[in-house]
């Protein structure tokens, strides 16, 4: 399904779908101690438009569009930088803007002062530069008004969608200012050991904190530690941009330590929202672990979307054979034999298949061998859907 329509989008000539970029706000406080908070503002408002459903382009394509452009990432850029970035990036807007430390009042005490967060947004198709939005408050409540300029800017790209500003920010809980400066500071280090440090150091400060409890759990997933990575993809929370992928790392985890009901549970939820051919292959490889049945109508929507991919039709076939199914088993291994001729695992279920033999307990050579796909692309099918909604 995702890739015939991906074709279908490419043969019509259909324009690029609308997405937003945000770059790091300008620091005007005259502290440079204070350049995190940039950052930090760049981030909160990419976190906004994207858990509200909006096309965003990400932190890493922004570095490497300012890699290209010989731009430095600390750097203010002039009006026709940030253009060119936008551009670099076919972005449709770009939302920029600057942020000042205003004293604080003497009957504050100990207040760190008043921070102003002033944003600009720019319509790259029409060329035009949207009015100046702003909010103020004390700097130990960054995390609010990132939120507020979040919701100011969400509600000026997408009026009809946005929800009311109340309900926004009652869905994301104010974060410690020190758990938000140790989780840019690790998105902006260089070093995998220091993001580690300073994203443990911002979950251990706020512990409802949902952002680096998605790194943590990503890089326990590279190291293949999946009980390390599924704890902390659990805490992952619903209004984090990222939830859905967490689902889906959560799903992986679960299947890996053997908690195959989790693993559904978890793939469920996501093709629900996302219809990705991996997540139903995955979705069905954790099922078949009770219910072949089930498992066999997931690989079969797995393949409505990429019938070309030899893994879905050897898990098929697998499912198939394991339910007694020879005929239909045979047409798998072999469609999946046609589009990978050396695959000698696909050729001896073929050779079982054909001679009816079925799966014989206990037996570790024909036992547990789904194909699990690890490769996740949410962004993909978000810009189908919004190209296809033209």
């Amino acid at each position: 399904m995702l890739r015939l329509a991906l074709f279908l989008v490419f043969l019509s000539g259909a324009l690029p779908a609308e997405t937003a970029l945000t770059v790091p706000f300008f620091n005007h406080s005259g502290q440079q101690s204070l350049d995190w908070i940039g950052e930090s503002v760049s981030e909160a408002i990419h976190d906004a438009l994207a858990s509200e459903g909006l096309l965003t382009l990400d932190r890493e394509s922004r570095v490497e569009a300012y890699r290209r452009l010989s731009l430095r990432p600390d750097a203010e850029l002039t009006h026709a930088s940030i253009i060119k970035v936008a551009q670099a990036l076919d972005a449709s807007h770009v939302i920029y803007g600057f942020y000042e430390v205003l004293p604080a009042p003497e009957s504050e005490g100990r207040s760190k002062g008043s921070l102003r967060i002033t944003a600009r947004i720019i319509d790259m198709k029409a060329g035009v530069q949207g009015p100046p939005f702003m909010e103020t408050g004390a700097m130990e409540d960054l995390a609010v008004i990132e939120q507020r300029i979040g919701w100011q800017a969400l509600e000026s790209l997408s009026p009809q969608t946005a929800p009311r500003e109340d309900d926004f920010l009652r869905a994301r809980p104010p974060v410690r200012l020190d758990a938000l400066e140790s989780y840019t500071r690790g998105l902006m280090a260089a070093m995998p050991d220091e993001r580690r440090r300073y994203f443990s150091q911002a979950a251990r400060l706020d512990e409802h904190y949902s952002q680096p409890c998605f790194q943590l759990g990503k890089a326990s997933w590279d190291e293949k530690d999946y009980k390390t990575a599924g704890t902390w993809l659990a805490r992952v929370t619903r209004s984090d941009p990222h939830y859905l992928e967490a689902r889906f790392f959560l799903g992986l985890c679960r299947y890996f330590t053997g908690d195959y009901p989790a693993a559904e549970d978890a793939f469920r939820e996501v093709a629900a929202a996302v219809p990705l051919n991996e997540v139903y292959n995955d979705l069905g490889a954790a099922q078949e672990q009770d219910d072949a049945s089930a498992a066999v109508a997931s690989f079969q929507k797995a393949l409505e979307g990429d019938d070309a991919d030899p893994d879905y039709r050897f898990n098929l076939g697998y499912a198939q054979w394991r339910l007694g199914h020879f005929d239909d088993a045979v047409e798998s291994f072999r469609a999946a034999l046609q589009r990978a001729p050396t695959d000698t695992e696909a050729t001896t279920f073929l050779g079982m298949a054909l001679k009816r033999e079925g799966p014989r307990p206990g037996d570790p050579k024909t036992a547990g061998r789904q194909r699990i796909k690890t490769n996740y692309d949410e962004q993909a099918y978000r810009e189908l859907k919004a190209e296809l909604k033209k």
